[in-house]
C-alpha cells in the first residue's frame, strides 16, 4: 500500500488525496507537521513540504505536481476518457499551466497565508513562528482570493471544466485550495455564482467525500464546507 505523508488542511495534500481517489487508490495517510522539520520527514523531502508519496515501485515522490505527473505516467491510461491529464500536448500545457497557477500562485497569495495564520500557528511553538495570526496577511489573502475567484468563474464560464471539456488535475487543484479556505470560512461565494456552481460540481464527486469529513481539533468548519447545496 502507498503511503501519503500529508496534513489534512494542507491544500496541496488535499489535491493529491483527490487525485488518488479519482484513480481508485486508497493510500495510508500519515500526518506530517511541516513546521516541525522532523529529521525523518526531511529525509523523505529535504524541502520539508507536504505532500510526499511513498510508492513501492518508485520509492519517494515529493511534491504535489511531481506526484500528479507520476500518477498520470503510471496509471493515467487506466482511466480512459476520465484521464486527469489530457493526451494531446496543447491540453497538457493548459493543465500544467493551471496546476502552476493553483499549487504555486494561489497557494502563495491565498491558501498558504490563511492556513498558516489560522491553523498551523495554533500548533507551532514560539521558536517555530507560532503565535497569534498576522492580521495584515489575513487581510491580504482575503483580498487576493477575490481576484482568483473571478478568474475561476471566468474559466468555468468559457469551458465545461477549468482546462477544457473534461475534468482534469486543474479542477482538483483549484477545488482542493478552495476547500481549505472554505473550511476556514474565507471564500466569498456570493461574489461569483459561476465559480460557486463549478465548485459545487467538483464538491459533489465521490472523491471529495473524505475531504468534506475532515475535522481539525478546536476548529469548526464553515457552514458551507460540507453542504453540497450551499
Amino acid at each position: 500500500m502507498a503511503i501519503l505523508h500529508q496534513h489534512s488542511i494542507c491544500p496541496n495534500s488535499r489535491f493529491i488525496r483527490l487525485a488518488l481517489a479519482e484513480y481508485g487508490m486508497e493510500p495510508e495517510l500519515v500526518d506530517a507537521a511541516p513546521w516541525e522539520r522532523r529529521r525523518e520527514f526531511l529525509a523523505l523531502n529535504p524541502a520539508g513540504t507536504t505532500p510526499v508519496l511513498e510508492d513501492a515501485t518508485a520509492g519517494v515522490i515529493p511534491g504535489a505536481n511531481v506526484i500528479a505527473e507520476y500518477l498520470d505516467e503510471t496509471a493515467g491510461l487506466s482511466l480512459g476518457e476520465r484521464r486527469l491529464m489530457p493526451g494531446d500536448p496543447k491540453g497538457r500545457i493548459e493543465v500544467r499551466r493551471l496546476l502552476e497557477w493553483f499549487n504555486v500562485k494561489f497557494f502563495a497569495e491565498v491558501s498558504n497565508w490563511l492556513v498558516t495564520e489560522k491553523v498551523y500557528k495554533r500548533y507551532m511553538k514560539a521558536d517555530e513562528g507560532g503565535g497569534p495570526p498576522d492580521m495584515e496577511l489575513l487581510r491580504a489573502a482575503r483580498g487576493n482570493i477575490r481576484y482568483h475567484l473571478r478568474y475561476i468563474g471566468w474559466l468555468a464560464g468559457q469551458r465545461n471544466w477549468l482546462a477544457g471539456d473534461n475534468l482534469t488535475y486543474a479542477d482538483l487543484a483549484a477545488a482542493a485550495h478552495l476547500s481549505s479556505v472554505d473550511f476556514l470560512g474565507d471564500v466569498p461565494w456570493a461574489e461569483d455564482e459561476t465559480a460557486k456552481n463549478w465548485y459545487a460540481r467538483v464538491k459533489s464527486r465521490p472523491s471529495f467525500r473524505a475531504i468534506l469529513s475532515d475535522r481539525i481539533g478546536g476548529l469548526t468548519p464553515s457552514p458551507s464546507y460540507a453542504d453540497l447545496d450551499f
